[in-house]
């Protein structure tokens, strides 16, 4: 119910930005239009916005006749989890990395890199896809995907305000257009307001999917593991990603050095394995409790035995 609340909220922010927008560009008029625009837009990303991420990456479907084991590991979290078995894509980069979509768990998406199932071993691929697996119990999918297309919507509409602007563009007109110093103030706003989107994905949904995807395979050690190796070849193969769909990859696909990880929806790497670890020590002191009980019953019982 939160995350369907979250969802709603953040449409209506993204339809009167937009409506905004449509003042700065034509005055009454221009909102009219821009409403318009902006509920055309609202169904198009419910419906569509995870086949634009999937073709923005040219990932491809694979079946389980390609890669069996893949889709046996999937089959069997998913499995855990309770849920369908989503659809498995493939993006053809090197850089390791993964992220799930789709508008619900019926219609859910992993997609990994060829990067990750070259580069991590059995058990690791198995943490990743937990936490995909986890997005998609928490139902964070929808919001991230919608999150995904408005970021790029909103920068298109950042980059023509600025070109309006060079060429004298805007309403000067009683009706409330702003003429082109709006245009420029728009421009300069509108990617910071691209980037205040990706924010709306909480972070503490990392968190959340982390410690989730976890349970789901009983190894927390797995996905600590894959998040190490994750954060040292991140830094050696950088992925061309866009900013506007950052927020949907397991780790940040962004080099350390653009402007976006400063509104990166990510916690720290080290944050998330050490509270890994944690999960796992503790998890690993219940199992030697049970194992002790075990042994003390055993003992008991022979004592009365004998």
């Amino acid at each position: 119910m939160g995350n369907w609340f979250k969802t709603t909220l953040l449409l209506a922010a993204l339809t009167a930005l937009i409506v905004w927008i449509g003042n700065i560009f034509g005055g009454r008029q221009g909102m009219i239009f821009a409403f318009i625009i902006a509920m055309g837009m609202n169904f198009f990303s419910y419906w569509f916005s995870d086949k634009i991420v999937l073709r923005m990456y040219r990932a491809r479907e694979v079946t389980p006749g390609q890669n069996p084991e893949l889709y046996e590991t999937v089959s069997y979290i998913s499995q855990n989890a309770g849920l369908p078995v989503p659809r498995i894509f493939i993006i053809p980069e090197k850089a390791p990395n993964a992220f799930a979509t789709g508008r619900n768990p019926e219609h859910a998406v992993i997609a990994v890199t060829e990067g990750l199932l070259s580069l991590m071993n059995k058990e690791e691929v198995m943490g990743v896809l937990s936490h995909e697996m986890a997005h998609i119990k928490n139902r964070d999918i929808l919001i991230g995907s919608i999150a995904a297309t408005m970021a790029g919507a909103i920068m298109i509409l950042a980059s023509m305000a600025r070109w309006s602007a060079i060429f004298g563009g805007g309403s000067d007109d009683d009706e409330g257009g702003l003429g082109a110093i709006g245009l420029i103030i728009m421009s300069i706003l509108a990617p910071i307001a691209a980037m205040l989107i990706q924010m709306a994905i909480s972070r503490s949904r990392e968190y959340l999917a982390d410690s989730t995807g976890s349970v789901f395979i009983g190894k927390p050690g797995a996905l600590a593991d894959a998040l190490e190796k994750l954060g040292a070849y991140s830094k050696r193969l950088p992925m061309p990603a866009q900013p506007n769909t950052a927020h949907m990859f397991i780790v940040n696909p962004l080099s350390r050095g653009s402007l976006a990880n400063l509104f990166s929806t990510h916690p720290p790497l080290e944050e998330r394995i050490a509270r890994l670890r944690g999960q796992r020590s503790f998890s690993d002191r219940g199992n030697d409790n049970i194992r002790n009980g075990k042994k003390e019953a055993e003992e008991a019982w022979r004592r009365l035995s004998g």
